[in-house]
């Protein structure tokens, strides 16, 4: 059955500044049947999880639907907002049941227009919540803002993580892959100390990601592992724009010629079928998301491979000014200068001979179609949310600027009382003025 979570992740929504934030909901798997009836269920299921008081939008992923709750007071102004504004996705879904507080959305993961997305670990369905407020009668205004709040279910993907393809077999494919030979890549995000997983997705701007490639090689030889390329998009989709690279050309970590930057990779290594590396976080300009994924192409190798200009993990030494290899000599990383680290056997996931394009912030065209060879697999990292500087301090600014409000709303105020008082003093010395009046005889 799916949990209940809600993360909570502040991100810039289009509309409010008030509401600003994304929702995300986690289920375990697809499958499962719906008892009773949409209304009754959804409301059920809603009294069973805690409430979450922080945010008015909460979504609860299922096995085959998506419910999603959204409180009257949408924008925590006291104000109440018309369930009839409010729709779901592209199709403008209307809630299940309008007439309860919270007003209750409880739709088929196929319905309203949701779109699913990929990754190597997640099956991710995406919709969006539109607020949309109409004015009664003719009145020509508006008192509160419209709002699009991106609505996203993560399921956890299981089953064959080989590159290799899946064949029909009467044998159960968990007992077959154990007498296959077959590799399981892997990419996590660590804590700062190596010492095991990161807890947290969330970074802000200056922090560092320290980042792990590893490959399971079960029945495998020894086999060493390279990072041949590495992409950020706003979005599960390799092709997506904008997009920078990270690390290109079979193992050159480009951004670390950044002056800003000193992402590097971690040597010596570990084991052979380990890569670490650190990137300083960053955030893409003019877009208004806070999200990053990483998808990097992994790829193993006997360990008997020789370092070369296709097999390496080179890292840039600002010091001085030149690449640095993690194993062998320092003559394997100089394609790095130059974008010409190519492929003479044939084209693998990172070399610039399939991927020839800048690296910038910006947006560019589409990526061509990878291909993965017999080795290789794309795994991704993400959702990485990344906040910014105005946004960690806002809370802290806020708070900071009650006292000094108060203080000039008590200065006005006396300034008002003394004003009275001079008034009232003005105006009784004139009502006690003596008054001559002359009298003609």
């Amino acid at each position: 059955m799916a949990g209940w979570r809600d993360y909570q992740r502040r991100l810039p929504a289009h509309g409010s500044s008030r509401l600003g934030g994304a929702v995300y909901g986690f289920g375990a798997s697809r499958g499962g049947t719906q008892r009773g009836s949409a209304g009754a269920y959804a409301a059920e299921r809603f009294r069973q999880f805690p409430q979450i008081e922080i945010s008015p939008i909460n979504v609860l992923c299922e096995e085959n639907t998506i419910l999603v709750s959204v409180r009257r007071d949408f924008y925590r102004n006291g104000r109440s907002v018309n369930p009839s504004d409010l729709s779901l996705g592209t199709q403008r879904c209307k809630p299940t049941d309008p007439s309860v507080d919270p007003i209750i959305f409880h739709v088929s993961l196929q319905e309203c227009g949701n779109i699913v997305q990929m990754t190597a670990d997640w099956m991710i369905y995406s919709t969006k919540l539109i607020y949309k407020p109409t004015s009664p009668g003719n009145v020509p205004i508006s008192r509160t803002s419209p709002a699009v709040i991106p609505i996203n279910c993560y399921y956890t993907r299981y089953g064959n993580v080989s590159s290799k393809d899946v064949k029909p077999t009467w044998i159960p494919f968990s007992t077959t892959v154990s007498n296959e030979e077959r590799l399981n890549f892997s990419l996590r995000l660590m804590a700062e100390d190596w010492s095991g997983p990161r807890s947290s997705s969330v970074f802000y701007l200056g922090d560092i990601l320290y980042i792990e490639a590893s490959v399971n090689t079960y029945n495998h030889v020894g086999m060493i592992l390279y990072v041949d390329r590495c992409v950020a998009t706003v979005s599960p989709d390799i092709k997506s724009s904008p997009s920078y690279d990270i690390i290109a050309d079979n193992g050159c970590l480009v951004d670390g010629i950044q002056e800003d930057a000193s992402s590097a990779f971690v040597a010596p290594r570990v084991v052979p079928d380990k890569l670490q590396f650190t990137v300083d976080a960053f955030r893409f300009l003019a877009v208004d998301v806070s999200l990053i994924y990483i998808a990097c192409f992994l790829r193993a190798a006997p360990t008997t491979q020789v370092p070369d200009s296709m097999n390496k993990a080179c890292s840039y030494n600002k010091a001085t000014n030149s690449w640095s290899a993690v194993e062998g000599p320092a003559n394997v990383c100089q394609c790095c200068a130059t974008s010409t680290c190519l492929n003479l056997g044939g084209p693998v996931g990172g070399g610039r001979s399939r991927f020839g394009r800048p690296r910038t912030f910006g947006k560019r065209e589409a990526l061509e179609e990878p291909i993965i060879e017999k080795e290789q697999t794309v795994t991704t990292l993400g959702p990485l949310l990344v906040i910014g500087p105005k946004q960690s301090k806002m809370a802290v600014t806020k708070e900071d600027s009650a006292p000094v409000e108060l203080w000039v709303m008590v200065a006005a105020g006396c300034l008002s009382l003394l004003i009275v008082f001079v008034c009232g003093v003005l105006i009784r010395k004139f009502l006690k003025k003596p008054h001559i009046l002359s009298v003609e005889n």
